[in-house]
């Protein structure tokens, strides 16, 4: 057990002025000048002692101590961590979990490998990643935090990964022996009420056990973020031994036989039945989706360009079909159709985790019947075998013939359909293509023909750059459109990208970031991290040097106020000076270029882009955009 710590001087502290306030018998945070003592009321709390600055400071040599645990309590939370299959911990470092970060990268053999480091710049970087990964991949990834104060920044993306529905594992580090400000009696109650479990155990083993409930409860529906708080001395403890224990998945429901039975012979009776795909959990349920279709031949309606976890877009089946009179439609994780199977909804832990009623939009008055027809309240993806045994058990040859002609012509018919709505969308974005500020739609048109036979994933939210990947793109696969950052918050985008890019080392694809400038600017440190971790992600600057959702909104408001429009730029816009973006991303020492605002330049900046990020290597191309 290591020695208790008692310090009041933040790490990020202003150790400097500190250590001045030392020599002097005082703070030493308030400078002199003209004030007076009178007018400066007398300090509480001591002086930090000299050791404890140096330690804060990194001017400290640890010598040679006993070591102090044969078997730490760390190492056995790693081999949890690797019993999980988990890959990756992303942190910005801190002393309240210096015993599993030490475990994290030196435990194992080879050390530092399921899960491996990722050093983040931010904590809320490191939960964004997590949350990009977890979409990409349809599993948890961990975000390792600092106390208080690591918990606090990494808030907002907790809040936006709970609103998606993301499943996260969040651990928390607790030293109530170091500095006080870092640590609390209760400090999951700081994300309570945005987090869909949390525990704060008390010996080892519940330690362990606590990792493993966190995880089954971050992948039972509704998925979401979880937390487990770990106190340093258990990860310093003598575990001895402790054995690691089993872990057991969980039981996630689906429909009843009974049920499946019903809806199977629903599907084989009707002449035009159809189906409608929203988000479903893992990439096994998309697999399970596309075979309930071609068993059926219904025609179907996806999310994929929604977000990710749907229905194929070009599937032969994907599409309005030969005929829209539909006399049976089945949703799966959308309640758009007469019978829909959806699951228990983030909205539905509203009552049990929002102790303190703070009453978050969106999430106060959750629907408590479906818009229409039936709706079952089990998970859609477990429902799946049920219901496609159902079918292969009762589909008659002749359904089977009918079948296979039903699915020939709603093929024919989905893809004249397709062939009709990319020509009317690329003369819809054919406006401004040579203009200068670059067309956001010339960017993504083309991107296109680069990317059509990649293995890529385009991870950042698009709808403030237009979104044109929707009619412009094809999206195929589980992980092509990530969507958007779940509460509409700033800054989630180079985070989300970089975890998705994580996701995308190790399995021969690259990430695409059409990366808005407002967004890029809360936390660009996400750079650094994708070019020390050598991830494949292109990131092309949507640059139009503004907030211009912001710039819109205040324009509109003086102008029904009377007052003009020619003030509105203050506080809205990113101008005197402008920001090279270029220069940022050298900086943290990624390739880049720019910036661009000829839109002739598009194609081979593009190029090298791609083949930058293809041999592993990050790349940014900063592009002067129009608006929107």
């Amino acid at each position: 057990m290591s020695s208790k710590r008692h310090d009041d001087v933040s790490r990020r502290g202003f150790l400097k002025a500190a250590a001045a306030g030392t020599a002097a018998g005082g703070l030493g945070v308030i400078s002199p000048g003209n004030v007076q003592a009178a007018d400066v009321a007398t300090p509480t709390m001591p002086a930090p002692a000299a050791a404890q600055l140096a330690r804060e400071a990194g001017n400290v040599s640890p010598g040679i101590p006993a070591r102090s645990a044969v078997r730490p309590g760390s190492d056995l939370m790693v081999e949890v961590l690797r019993q999980l299959g988990l890959e990756f911990v992303a942190s910005n470092p801190g002393s309240s979990f210096e015993g599993l970060q030490e475990s994290l990268v030196n435990y194992g053999s080879p050390p530092n490998v399921q899960p491996e480091f990722i050093t983040a710049l931010h904590e809320e970087s490191a939960v964004d990643m997590a949350n990009g990964y977890a979409k990409a991949t349809g599993q948890p990834m961990c975000a390792l935090l600092h106390g208080t104060i690591g918990l606090q920044h990494a808030a907002m993306a907790i809040y936006q990964a709970y609103y998606a529905g993301t499943p996260l594992l969040i651990i928390a580090g607790r030293d109530d022996g170091f500095i006080q400000a870092h640590t609390a009696n209760d400090m999951a109650a700081m994300v309570r009420s945005f987090t869909k479990w949390d525990a704060q155990p008390k010996t080892l083993a519940e330690a362990l056990e606590a990792i493993h409930q966190a995880w089954r409860e971050a992948i039972t529906p509704p998925t979401a973020p979880t937390l487990v708080i770990l106190d340093i001395e258990l990860q310093k403890e003598e575990a001895g031994t402790l054995a690691v224990p089993a872990y057991r998945p969980p039981r996630i429901s689906g429909i009843e036989s009974s049920t499946a039975a019903d809806i199977a012979a629903r599907l084989l009776n009707a002449r035009n039945p159809r189906l409608h795909v929203g988000r479903l959990r893992t990439t096994e349920g998309v697999d399970l989706a596309v075979r309930l279709a071609e068993l059926t031949g219904a025609s179907l309606a996806t999310a994929a360009t929604r977000g990710p976890m749907s229905f194929p877009q070009t599937h032969p089946l994907s599409g309005p079909g030969v005929d829209t009179d539909y006399d049976f439609e089945l949703g799966l994780e959308t309640d758009a159709a007469g019978v829909a199977i959806i699951g228990p909804q983030i909205a539905d832990l509203t009552a049990a985790r929002d102790t303190a009623e703070v009453g978050f939009g969106g999430l106060r008055n959750a629907p408590t019947a479906p818009a229409s027809g039936m709706r079952f309240a089990v998970d859609a993806q477990a429902s799946l075998p049920a219901l496609i045994a159902a079918v292969e058990q009762r589909r008659t040859p002749a359904q089977a013939k009918t079948i296979a002609t039903r699915t020939a012509a709603h093929a024919q018919a989905n893809r004249q359909a397709r062939i009709a709505s990319v020509r009317t969308a690329l003369e819809d974005k054919r406006h401004g293509w040579h203009d200068s500020p670059v067309s956001t739609a010339r960017i993504y048109a083309e991107l296109w023909p680069l990317l059509m036979d990649e293995d890529w994933c385009l991870a950042s939210p698009s709808p403030f750059s237009g979104a044109h990947h929707a009619a412009l793109w094809e999206h195929n696969r589980p992980y092509s459109y990530l969507g958007g950052q779940g509460a509409g918050g700033m800054g989630y985008g180079l985070g989300a990208c970089t975890g998705a890019a994580l996701a995308a080392r190790g399995r021969q694809r690259f990430v695409v970031n059409i990366q808005t400038d407002g967004d890029f600017n809360y936390a660009p440190g996400a750079l650094w991290t994708a070019v020390h971790h050598q991830l494949p992600m292109l990131t092309i600057m949507h640059n139009n040097r503004a907030w211009h959702q912001e710039l819109m909104f205040l324009e509109y408001m003086a102008g029904v106020r009377g007052r003009g429009t020619d003030r509105g730029h203050i506080g809205t816009t990113l101008r005197d000076p402008y920001i090279d973006y270029a220069k940022l991303a050298a900086g943290y020492g990624m390739a880049s270029e720019g910036p661009l605002s000829d839109p002739e330049q598009l194609l081979p900046a593009f190029k090298r882009g791609i083949a930058s990020v293809k041999r592993g290597q990050p790349y940014l191309i900063d592009v002067i955009t129009q608006p929107r």
